[in-house]
């Protein structure tokens, strides 16, 4: 008879709530959250710190723990000779932006799982990303660095003093100009210049692989293409939306994307499914949608929302962060069929038509998938149904039954893991994209998602005096939030407000910038602190200003602060937000791919915006006849308020309506620039010919 394996005791992580950490909570390494708790161990043993980050979607993050940190010797090395600290890159991007400028300054790359060795008061000086246990593909193996980290440690403490001190002094500068500099469309025009070059004809998407959803590039794209009316710019947004949504990037059965495709066609992805990817694409699959009206840009953006729903909501209405790669120890498992399970499932005819449209062959389409196939729609529906003798559209609604028959089945599998921690700052992007699809489409489903998640998040995660707190799991908030936490929850909620009318989550969009203001704002030089400069063991206060996998806390600022400057009349919000821009002019000339989503704020500045008031009676056929095309065209330059009345509560409350009122007793609707008002208008035509106009 066997004996049950009994589990190891739980270390110091059993306490987080950051499933990451959790995953980590019965590793025999000895494990610290960051804290106090760990700086005050290495300083009482005098012993180096081992930090290591990731994040639970992470695959090669497993990797190594399987490896390395399940490993008793690589354990019982790292518990006697050093103090480690393992951290959720999710829960905490200050300290990964820290140590991960670190990494790059001394390898030239970056990644996770993140490894870096730290002094006793936080300084890094030696760091990269993952080890295998023992030497193979040229890497030493992790055992093996911890014997040289440690030796150096013992036997040079001045070197290794000397190095932290020298990379230390790298970390975090400034790069804004501090003299104010002219605004001028130079670094948009460059970035146009510059997707265009590495632009794929032939497949969409900039450059070859990996490709990550260049979400935030299209974005500008976009705003170019209706600005210069250039349909070949238009042209490279549709074509990349619809390669990327016909490929295995898109999870086309339930819906959303993975987290970027590993080859240049879009068909094998890293199978991670991250909240952001998905917040960050639909509005532009929206804005595509509202600028050509091809309605496949609306379903993409409609069934991404729906997988959100589905899949990533919590009952009271926050999002969660992610689901993983993996499923029972395979990537993308979940996720890949074999001819004959569609078969069995659908039967011969049926089976046969879903296998030929989404490309499930024999042998299947992926090396790794041990004979299983990615689903993809390698030819279009329109070329499909006219091979086959099909109306596209009775065609489409076969498909859709079958997809649903399916993904029924594939609920039973076993589902790769989830992510159940809510995170402020990404939860702010989901809202700003649910109510994109509240005022393109109309649905009120996708308003009242944005408006529990809303009042989830200033519930459960804003303490009494009005801050924010960054993540929540389980009944617990918790981490003082950064400033991409306040800006893209503000930003979503000027969203809210124009999609819901609702003035309260204008009013709590207001409360959140006032505190950018006084808890992030540079006072001496342009831009904003990533933190509030409350926790002393981060040994840098950083500006995060490049945009990443999502836009930068310094970009989502600039967005929130010009909205809220413009409807509530906050001239010192408005003064920040262009001071940024004056500041980053120069680097976002040099380096225009790394500031999409600022150059996005810049065009909107530049524009400049479109102030449009309207005030109506609510539930009156010509009021919705002038609120209607606010979400429904694409107006990327235009910001609205309504009141039912002169006398409203939001008419004395928005600086835009203010001194407004009903021409002829009829819903009236006003256009104006830097408060300068056109003519009022009762039409809708009107209304939209003069926030066209330039």
């Amino acid at each position: 008879m066997t004996s049950t394996p009994q589990p190891r005791p739980a270390n110091r992580l059993i306490h987080e709530t950051s499933p990451y950490l959790l995953q980590h909570a019965h590793n025999p390494v000895d494990w610290f959250p960051w804290g106090e708790e760990a700086f005050a161990a290495a300083r009482a043993r005098h012993c180096p710190i081992f930090l290591s980050i990731g994040y639970a979607a992470c695959h090669w993050c497993h990797v190594m723990e399987r490896e390395s940190f399940e490993n008793e010797q690589i354990a019982a090395y790292l518990n006697e000779h050093f103090v480690s600290i393992k951290v959720d890159r999710e829960e905490r991007p200050d300290l990964d932006d820290i140590y991960m400028q670190a990494v790059q300054q001394m390898t030239g790359g970056g990644g996770w799982p993140m490894t870096v060795f730290l002094t006793t008061d936080g300084k890094p000086f030696f760091g990269d990303t993952y080890f295998p246990p023992t030497a193979r593909m040229g890497r030493i193996g992790f055992l093996d660095l911890l014997k040289q980290i440690r030796r150096a440690w013992d036997e040079e403490p001045a070197r290794v003093r000397e190095a932290a001190n020298q990379l230390t002094d790298l970390l975090g500068p400034d790069v804004l100009a501090a003299d104010a500099q002219m605004l001028t469309r130079e670094p948009i025009e460059r970035a146009v210049e510059s997707l265009q070059r590495r632009f794929d004809a032939g497949r969409g998407g900039f450059g070859g692989a990996p490709k990550f959803p260049p979400s935030m590039a299209l974005d500008l794209l976009l705003r170019e293409a209706r600005r210069r009316d250039d349909p070949s710019l238009t042209q490279m947004v549709e074509l990349t939306l619809r390669r990327m949504a016909r490929g295995g990037l898109y999870d086309q059965l339930g819906g959303g994307f993975h987290r970027y495709a590993t080859d240049a066609d879009w068909l094998v992805p890293h199978f991670e499914k991250m909240l952001y990817d998905q917040a960050l694409l639909v509005p532009v699959y929206f804005d595509a949608w509202r600028l050509t009206g091809d309605p496949f840009h609306e379903r993409i953006g409609r069934e991404t929302l729906d997988y959100v729903i589905a899949d990533l909501t919590h009952p009271d209405g926050g999002f969660y962060s992610s689901r993983d790669a993996d499923s029972e120890g395979v990537e993308g498992k979940y996720y890949l069929w074999k001819p004959e399970e569609v078969l069995a499932e659908l039967g011969d005819e049926q089976g046969r038509l879903f296998n030929a449209y989404y490309g499930v062959v024999e042998g299947g389409n992926w090396h790794e998938g041990g004979g299983a196939s990615i689903l993809h729609v390698p030819v279009e529906l329109e070329d499909f149904a006219r091979r086959r003798g099909h109306e596209p559209h009775v065609l489409r609604g076969e498909l859709d039954a079958l997809r649903r028959r399916l993904l029924t089945r594939r609920a039973r599998r076993v589902a790769p893991g989830l992510d159940d921690k809510i995170i402020t700052s990404w939860n702010g992007l989901m809202i700003r994209a649910f109510a994109q699809g509240a005022r393109a489409t109309g649905d009120a489903r996708y308003a009242a998602a944005a408006a529990r998640a809303a009042d989830f998040l200033l519930t459960n995660l804003r303490t009494p005096d009005g801050r924010l707190l960054r993540t929540w799991r389980n009944g617990q908030a918790r981490i003082p939030a950064f400033l991409d936490d306040y800006a893209n929850l503000a930003l979503g909620l000027v969203e809210l407000y124009q999609a819901t009318w609702d003035l309260c989550w204008l009013t709590a969009a207001d409360e959140l910038t006032a505190r950018i203001l006084t808890d992030f704002h540079d006072e001496r030089n342009p831009g904003f602190f990533t933190t509030d400069g409350r926790d002393a063991s981060v040994i840098v206060r950083a500006k995060e200003f490049y945009d990443g996998a999502t836009p930068s806390g310094n970009s989502a600022a600039v967005h929130a602060l010009l909205r809220v400057g413009l409807l509530l009349d906050r001239p010192a919000a408005s003064e920040a937000a262009v001071g940024a821009l004056r500041g980053a002019m120069p680097v976002m000339t040099q380096m225009p791919p790394a500031f999409h989503f600022m150059l996005c704020a810049l065009d909107f500045h530049l524009a400049p915006p479109r102030e449009v008031a309207i005030l109506g009676p609510a539930g009156d056929d010509a009021t919705r006849a002038l609120l209607e095309p606010l979400g429904r065209r694409y107006l990327p330059h235009a910001i609205a308020a309504w009141a039912d009345s002169p006398d409203a509560p939001a008419a004395r409350a928005v600086a835009l309506l203010r001194d407004k009122t009903l021409l002829d007793h009829r819903p009236t609707a006003y256009v104006c620039r830097g408060y300068v008002c056109r003519q009022p208008v009762h039409d809708p035509a009107a209304m939209l010919e003069e926030i066209n106009r330039d």
